[in-house]
């Protein structure tokens, strides 16, 4: 069957670097706690992993946002520790503490026993998602594919869930270097078949979180983060529905590697806050994309001053296209959702302006 025509396909131009009428704008974890109607069906649901299983549920609080907002892309509501889920590392979530897991990985030899999980069969869950959504959302807007990078999923998976100093991570990664290039190698295999099994299913664009590379010396973000990133892009599926799917990474606090990521052959890259968006522009602003870059924070301001911060984003990237608005990383729960809208409002109105010769 033959996907609908896409009504609105800002977010894949700006990407693509074509002319755009205004700046398209999508939020990280735009489907989540900040909404009262996601916190509804959490609770239908009874746990977070349960409510990413539903085909049903994670349809429904997918497309919630578009519902309130104006809003350029849905992206698939799902956790980037699926991957490690399914290789049976007995995932589960603690009230206030985030995720953890049951059976960390810190040896070669417990290493060696994972394996690349079943797209269809352990993470049929994820590609059933995908396809729901993409019915629902019957060409109004793209859908977002993501996964967490090899680097990343390997953080949580060797430090058992979250953390403050990365010491069990980094103790593996600097005892023993080649355990942890074969842990990231089985990642990145996971991850490529995971996207492309995404876009497979439907996605029209993926993204790579690389939440932790920021954590890394230069030297090890080369090694352990960017160069499995690099191989990801090299294996993805770069065209499906007749039209190219973009891929974007994204390392938070890295913008000081922005030059090396460009050159992964990525379409975009997300910036955070830390850096400015025209300093990005002029040094990797000819080879891709840009994605960001306003602190969630902002959104606890009044809509006075967030509109103030849409401005000040949108004049230091300039005129022109290539630029996809979002927040530097995921909306804060607590956030008022008027406050989101206010955000959104900003960029409808003041981001014309600067594409008026495209």
């Amino acid at each position: 069957m033959t996907a609908p025509a896409l009504k609105n396909d800002r977010y894949l131009r700006a990407l693509a670097k074509q002319p755009v009428d205004r700046t398209p704008v999508w939020m990280m974890r735009q489907a989540g706690r900040y909404l009262p109607e996601y916190k509804e069906v959490r609770a239908q649901a009874g746990d977070f992993m349960s409510l990413c299983r539903n085909t049903e549920l994670a349809c429904e609080v997918t497309m919630q946002p578009l519902r309130r907002f104006d809003l350029d892309a849905a992206v698939l509501f799902s956790d980037i520790l699926t991957i490690p889920d399914a290789m049976g590392l007995g995932l589960y979530f603690e009230t206030g503490e985030g995720p953890k897991f049951k059976d960390p990985v810190r040896s070669m030899a417990a290493i060696k026993n994972l394996a690349v999980p079943d797209m269809e069969d352990e993470l049929g869950y994820v590609m059933d998602a995908v396809r729901a959504i993409r019915h629902e959302l019957n060409g109004s807007v793209p859908l977002i594919g993501f996964s967490g990078s090899p680097w990343t999923l390997a953080t949580y998976m060797v430090e058992g869930g979250s953390t403050k100093n990365f010491s069990k991570v980094k103790q593996l990664m600097f005892a023993d270097p080649e355990a942890m290039h074969t842990l990231l190698s089985v990642l990145a295999e996971s991850v490529t078949q995971y996207l492309n099994a995404q876009i497979a299913a439907g996605a029209q664009s993926v993204m790579i979180f690389d939440t932790w590379g920021g954590v890394l010396s230069p030297r090890d973000y080369k090694a352990f983060s960017l160069a499995y990133m690099e191989k990801i892009v090299a294996g993805l599926t770069r065209e499906a529905d007749g039209r190219k799917v973009p891929v974007t990474l994204f390392t938070k606090n890295g913008g000081q590697w922005l030059e090396a990521m460009a050159a992964t052959g990525a379409d975009a890259l997300g910036v955070d806050w830390t850096t400015d968006l025209g300093d990005a522009r002029g040094r990797v602003g000819g080879q891709v994309a840009l994605q960001g870059n306003m602190d969630p924070s902002v959104l606890y301001a009044k809509p006075e001053r967030i509109e103030e911060e849409v401005q000040t984003i949108l004049q230091s990237y300039g005129s022109g296209t290539g630029h996809v608005f979002n927040l530097g990383h995921g909306i804060h729960p607590e956030v008022d959702p008027e406050h989101a809208a206010a955000f959104i409002n900003a960029i409808h109105k003041y981001s014309p302006a600067f594409h008026s010769n495209d």
